[in-house]
């Protein structure tokens, strides 16, 4: 995990006590809509399709190039998370602002990281040796559970709607339900074939895939923190791919520096199959559903009539 700057803490604290007397109420909006704020428009786009037209939803972090980890909340972005009726965040320090935020806040805080354990997961895994892996959105069983409990905190925000509410999960979670079948499909014909990832971003999805991430874990933490990798890990990474010893690899396109353009060009000169992937909605794609596909298509795509061995 990418270490925030101090400055955000800062801030947040000063718009912490600025705001003391404020808090979220049940009533939602002066019309009795609902309010759902959420840190990244990936949740955003959760809590949209269980919301439907009968609460309104709003992100913070929309930049669909920028690196999550780094944005800093304003004072009017910490009043936005006070005021909701229910929070949405990442959890696992991936959003410490939503963290911190919602402290002052009576809002139904839905923590995607902290289900985790109730999936079966522990926080290492689709991770490199253990680590903490925050990118839970990643983790489509989660992200089911994240929808669950979205249309319950809805339901007691406002039991008019409840059914709506619940419905509209339901069917979310059938469409998760299909994701993870294509993942079944990538597992049944790549089982145990390796990859590359430029950092563990979509760690919890390539392990339901059945796919090994054999990327120096110095590399895919440098990267992650923002830092410059080692010179032995480096040319541990280019050599996955001059020798082809990975089927493919996962391109983070919002964690980019001159050493991941490197290793981008080495992969697009050894023939390795490069598989772009996002934190965030890409310009133009709104629907988790959707953007997740695409991904998942693309990653089959990448491996193609490879067979594991």
């Amino acid at each position: 995990m990418r270490r925030t700057l101090a400055a955000t803490v800062a801030l947040l604290g000063a718009g912490a006590m600025a705001l003391a007397g404020c808090s979220g109420t049940d009533d939602g909006t002066d019309s009795g809509t609902p309010t759902v704020v959420t840190s990244t428009n990936v949740w955003s786009s959760v809590a949209s399709a269980v919301a439907g037209d009968k609460a309104t939803v709003t992100s913070l972090y929309t930049n669909s190039e920028g690196d999550p980890h780094e944005f800093e909340a304003s004072a009017a972005d910490t009043a936005e998370v006070t005021d909701a009726d229910v929070v949405v965040l990442n959890g696992g320090h991936y959003d410490a602002y939503m963290e911190d935020a919602i402290k002052g806040s009576e809002a139904t805080a839905i923590n995607a990281f902290d289900l985790l354990a109730g999936e079966g997961h522990d926080a290492g895994d689709g991770h490199d040796h253990g680590d903490m892996n925050e990118h839970v959105f990643y983790d489509l069983a989660v992200v089911g559970e994240v929808a669950t409990e979205v249309g319950d905190a809805l339901a007691d925000k406002d039991p008019a709607n409840a059914e709506t509410f619940r419905t509209n999960a339901k069917a979310f979670n059938e469409k998760i339900t299909g994701l993870r079948g294509q993942l079944a499909d990538i597992k049944a014909a790549h089982d145990g074939t390796k990859v590359a990832q430029t950092e563990p971003l979509a760690g919890y999805l390539l392990d339901e895939a059945g796919l090994i991430d054999v990327a120096p874990a110095g590399f895919t933490q440098s990267v992650e923190e923002g830092q410059s990798p080692s010179a032995a890990d480096r040319a541990a990474m280019e050599d996955l791919l001059s020798s082809r010893t990975v089927h493919a690899l996962v391109y983070n396109t919002q964690a980019v520096d001159s050493v991941t353009e490197s290793v981008l060009a080495s992969a697009q000169k050894s023939g390795v199959p490069v598989v772009k992937f996002t934190e965030t909605l890409p310009d133009g794609v709104t629907d988790y559903i959707a953007w997740q596909s695409g991904q998942i298509q693309a990653l089959s795509a990448a491996l193609g009539d490879h067979a594991a061995h």
